[in-house]
């Protein structure tokens, strides 16, 4: 009953880094036809918006770091594979179990400790760009960096129960 109770959250949050990976699919092909319309716009036209250059940039943003979480669900990280390609699945599992408990979840934590002060004050401030006829509301651009913190803190969660599972159901 434990395990089922366990393996559904891990469900829960994988439907919320599914979630997150599609929608960063969906901006991938607006961030695209945005940046289309701004080279259009410039070299054909003459015409150039600093508001559109900044919103591909901050979708570009949002893609990263929204989809991190998605990425680290699809194992599609970054990984060192020297001893961990031809390991054993238990070995697999303690090894996940560790990197999330002693180097992703430290890693996390001071992510959001230094970046939380820096987005509140942000959104305390209503900041706006600095560039004329720029975006306001800057502070959502900023807002990315803790949503990459609660995303990826979520996904190592699920990770972490995967890994104790597997571990413990042996």
């Amino acid at each position: 009953m434990f395990f089922n109770n366990l393996k559904t959250l891990t469900l829960l949050i994988g439907l919320i880094n599914k979630f997150a990976g599609y929608f960063c699919s969906f901006l991938v092909v607006f961030m695209t036809f945005n940046v289309f319309l701004v080279v259009v716009l410039r070299y054909l036209f003459g015409i150039s918006f600093i508001w559109m250059q900044e919103t591909y940039v901050w979708m570009h943003a949002y893609i990263f770091m929204l989809g991190a979480g998605f990425t680290y669900l699809n194992d599609d990280h970054v990984r060192i594979d020297i001893l961990y390609r031809n390991a054993s699945q238990t070995y697999r599992a303690l090894i996940d179990l560790i990197g999330n408990v002693f180097f992703l979840l430290p890693f996390l934590y001071i992510i959001w400790s230094y970046s939380f002060p820096f987005v509140y004050k942000s959104w305390q401030m209503n900041e706006i760009s600095r560039e004329a006829g720029g975006l306001s509301m800057l502070f959502l651009l900023k807002l990315a960096i803790l949503l990459f913190v609660i995303f990826l803190f979520i996904q190592s969660i699920s990770k972490i129960i995967n890994s104790f599972i597997y571990i413990f159901k042996k």
